[in-house]
């Protein structure tokens, strides 16, 4: 299994430095992994540390809470991909999916999907702040704007990816759509779980730890 493929390696500190970036880009490059993702204030840098590799350059959008208007999501989108970003991973308005206003929720990952055009969205459900039916209702809706992907979390709230969530999430998407575990997923024993669960992508900022241990495991 080439698990690095699976690996959106992640730097998103609140206090992360240039420093920060460099070094998780240039890890990103050692060990491979999928994509490497930041805020947009740092992608010209790892857009430039980054070139003619594999690795592809991937921001978040109104991050972490999600509760900017559509048309504040839809121009940070833009402005992203201008800098570089191949994939984007936007986080939904929790607050209109509780209040059952369905309809901001979806114009908010409508208008990222429309800004981005081409470029692949991902969208941030945050599992952990949704009962059983809301989280139904965020896939659908992440489905019918034409999302690529429904992700976990954000790693910001209280709580992460969990195995249940990603079973879940295959039932309503189908094969339609990838899921991206994201949120606590800290080791290797972890992260196979969320790859025999169903996840096609695994968001870590643990990801050297995860390769390393998994390196071990096949000796």
């Amino acid at each position: 299994m080439d698990i690095a493929s699976y690996i959106d390696h992640t730097i998103l500190k609140v206090d992360a430095h240039q420093a920060d970036v460099e070094k998780a880009c240039k890890e990103a490059l050692e060990y491979h992994f999928k994509g490497l993702c930041t805020y947009s204030r740092f992608l010209p840098i790892a857009v430039k540390i980054l070139a003619g590799s594999f690795v592809i350059p991937i921001t978040v959008v109104d991050f972490p809470k999600g509760l900017s208007s559509p048309k504040i999501k839809a121009d940070e989108t833009k402005k992203a991909i201008v800098l570089g970003a191949k994939e984007i991973d936007m986080v939904i308005d929790t607050n209109a999916l509780k209040n059952k206003d369905y309809a901001l929720a979806f114009e908010g990952i409508q208008a990222v999907v429309k800004a981005a055009k081409k470029v692949p969205v991902k969208v941030i459900i945050e599992t952990c702040l949704l009962n059983e039916d809301e989280k139904i209702i965020a896939a659908a809706l992440t489905k019918a704007a034409k999302a690529q992907f429904v992700k976990t979390s954000t790693g910001f709230s209280t709580g992460g990816a969990t195995v249940e969530d990603i079973l879940m999430l295959r039932r309503i998407v189908g094969n339609d759509m990838q899921i991206k575990a994201s949120g606590g997923i800290r080791s290797w024993e972890t992260m196979k779980k969320m790859i025999d669960a169903g996840s096609d992508r695994i968001g870590s900022s643990s990801s050297v730890t995860i390769m390393q241990e998994y390196q071990n495991s096949l000796k």
